[in-house]
């Protein structure tokens, strides 16, 4: 008996490996996604201005990223005691202007030049509504609790978000000729917009990226919305809030896209560094007996091994713990 309609993911004519280059953009789905990549020891930039939901906002951070944008004070402004960047996340800000800029424009720097090599740009959207701030003429990444007074808040159409990323897809495509760009939409509701209001906004979302599959190449979509809405359709795959999924949702989610993008030649490299990672992190009773240090110099053999067949994996950190816990 089949109790779930499941979706169908259309096969890509490309799949990612060890020696893919991803950038994924967006929202909330994208820090999931991405940590399960980085996990794996994939090489992935995630969020460089650090979560955005809007397409407006996410078209604005891949233009600072692609011109090789230098934030100077005069792009910031003051919060309270705090300096704040519109195009970025609050995890940016800071009460000292100089240190601000420097944690912008250093996560700047190093986005620029991996987006020139990168082989696949991930991009989630979350919500079609934007915040313009009324006195700068900007889209907002973040409010940073700006008083409301300050914003103007509408729904973006289907038609803008088309137009903005025909023209930002083919600018990206200068500096990169061979990237391919993957849309999701992420499945967390933003609720303060109402059910409806959701919805709608969610619809707009789904249609400009058909849209936009249609009208270019190498432009591809994962149905994440479709997945945890029609596949799973539970709360119980939703978190404690009802609107967030759960742990277990996104590893569904995960699993999903793993077998329809990941390479199959690679799943078994997959697994033994989960399983390095799994022991790194595990802490026994006694790190001096000799069983747990047999452990740890086996599993700097097994790092140095895949180091050797693939010099891109950057176990640094992973080998660093290890040699502090061998003894003698």
């Amino acid at each position: 008996m089949n109790l779930q309609t499941k979706v169908n993911i259309d096969t890509p004519d490309f799949m990612i490996d060890y020696n893919s280059k991803l950038m994924m953009l967006g929202s909330c789905f994208v820090e999931n996604m991405g940590g399960k990549f980085s996990y794996y020891k994939f090489g992935v930039d995630v969020n460089p201005c650090g979560i955005v939901y809007n397409p407006r906002s996410v078209a604005n951070v891949l233009r600072l990223i692609v011109e090789g944008k230098e934030f100077k004070q005069e792009d910031l402004i003051q919060v309270g005691d705090k300096w704040v960047s519109l195009y970025h996340h609050g995890s940016f800000s800071s009460t000292d202007a100089g240190e601000c800029l420097d944690k912008i424009n250093r996560r700047l720097e190093r986005a620029t030049v991996e987006i020139r090599s990168a082989d696949l740009l991930v991009i989630t959207w979350g919500t079609a509504w934007v915040y313009r701030h009324t006195g700068k003429g900007v889209v907002v990444s973040n409010c940073h609790k700006i008083p409301s007074q300050e914003f103007e808040r509408y729904r973006l159409s289907v038609d803008e978000i088309v137009e903005e990323y025909t023209g930002l897809i083919g600018r990206l495509r200068e500096v990169n000729p061979g990237i391919r760009v993957l849309f999701t939409v992420s499945p967390i509701r933003h609720w303060k917009d109402g059910a409806h209001g959701n919805q709608l906004s969610k619809a707009t979302l789904l249609l400009a990226i058909d849209r936009l599959r249609e009208k270019l190449g190498g432009v591809y979509y994962f149905p994440a919305y479709e997945i945890v809405l029609d596949e799973l359709r539970d709360y119980r795959f939703y978190a404690d809030d009802m609107l967030h999924m759960s742990s277990l949702t996104i590893d569904y989610t995960w699993e999903r896209f793993l077998y329809s993008f990941i390479s199959p030649e690679v799943l078994g490299l997959m697994n033994r560094i989960g399983r390095i990672n799994k022991a790194v992190a595990h802490r026994p009773f006694d790190v001096h007996s000799g069983d747990y240090q047999r452990l740890v110099k086996n599993l700097l053999t097994e790092i140095a091994a895949i180091s050797r067949s693939f010099p891109s994996i950057d176990f640094s950190e992973e080998e660093r713990k290890l040699n502090e816990l061998v003894v003698g």
